[in-house]
């Protein structure tokens, strides 16, 4: 019988090129199909808002302009859950949703997302990150992200993470027993209240706020 020998060295120099492998195919596969950002807004250790441009045309209405006090109070009728298969999905249709943001999370938030909308064009999306300490806070930042657009008189929003955990430094040498990739975004069922404002924008075919009407009908605060 024929017995093949593989040494240490060998093992390393194709480990090293099946990972070599890995990234090429990540970097040339999968990053290229994303949306990418054109500008940031705003970055500091509470919010991060950056403009992306679309992959592929959108036809979005930006500039918008928007009071903080109107986009407040449309983004305060949105909530979530998280989407699940069958049957977690009987057990977690039992639970009411999760208001997406805190009164806390807004007031940090909106004005930078206002000032966002003013400056994308027509092929940008508003994208955002809410910051805060993570469960590690030495090596760990708690983050809530996704995005917003408007195409008239529809509101998008999407959610990719709700309080995920990610590193907190993107660079730094990799531990496989301890490996500190961020997380992928999650998939989740939105909501908005009320119901009657929550449609389908015929130019996507995706859920999204009338929110012309729904500002006309809501009780918005008065500027300081």
């Amino acid at each position: 019988m024929l017995r093949i020998q593989i040494t240490t060295s060998q093992q390393t120099r194709a480990i090293r090129a099946l990972c070599s492998l890995l990234i090429v195919s990540a970097a040339t596969g999968g990053c290229a199909r994303l949306p990418y950002t054109t500008q940031v807004v705003h970055e500091d250790r509470r919010v991060a808002v950056t403009l992306q441009h679309e992959l592929k045309p959108t036809g979005y209405s930006h500039p918008v302009r928007l009071s903080s006090e109107e986009l407040t109070s449309v983004l305060a009728g949105f909530s979530f859950r998280e989407k699940q298969r069958l049957p977690l999905r009987w057990f977690a249709e039992e639970s009411p949703p999760k208001q997406l943001f805190r009164s806390d999370e807004l007031e940090a938030l909106v004005p930078y997302l206002v000032e966002a909308l003013q400056k994308a064009g027509p092929e940008e999306r508003v994208y955002f990150q809410v910051l805060a300490p993570g469960m590690n806070p030495a090596s760990e930042r708690d983050t809530t992200a996704g995005w917003v657009a408007v195409r008239e008189p529809y509101f998008h929003l999407r959610l990719e993470h709700f309080h995920a955990q990610f590193p907190l430094r993107k660079s730094e040498p990799m531990d496989v027993r301890y490996p500190t990739t961020p997380p992928e975004p999650g998939t989740y069922l939105l909501y908005f209240e009320p119901g009657r404002f929550w449609v389908t924008d015929p130019a996507s075919g995706e859920q999204a706020v009338e929110f012309r009407a729904f500002l006309k009908s809501a009780i918005v605060p008065p500027k300081p």
